[in-house]
């Protein structure tokens, strides 16, 4: 929906896993979405450059998260939520709706 506007649909992909989940990785973030990890990792590298997303590094995973710092966070994220209201319902409940812990041993699915 906003790939006009940010000029790549894999940048707002990005935005919107991270928004969702609080941080995340490029393989994580592709393989949510079902794509490669290069263009993923380029669009996560672009926005740490513009300041917009900052990283750590835990292990050997390097984690993004919003820039508590970005002048327009407050703006981009009310941009985000606005346009996941426009996402179809499965897709707004696959963003919202994913298990952070584990399961517990020889629990049933």
């Amino acid at each position: 929906m906003l790939d006009e506007l940010f000029g790549s649909k894999n940048r707002e992909r990005v935005l919107q896993y991270i928004d969702v989940n609080g941080e995340g990785y490029a393989k994580k973030i592709a393989d949510f979405y079902g794509s490669s990890v290069d263009p993923i990792k380029k669009q996560l590298e672009r926005l740490e450059v513009g300041g917009i997303l900052v990283s750590k590094t835990v292990g050997r995973t390097r984690l993004f998260m919003l820039n508590p710092r970005y002048a327009f966070k407050d703006e981009l994220l009310a941009l985000l939520e606005k346009a996941r209201e426009f996402y179809s319902p499965a897709e707004q409940e696959r963003l919202t709706k994913q298990r952070k812990r584990p399961r517990r041993t020889g629990k049933p699915l």
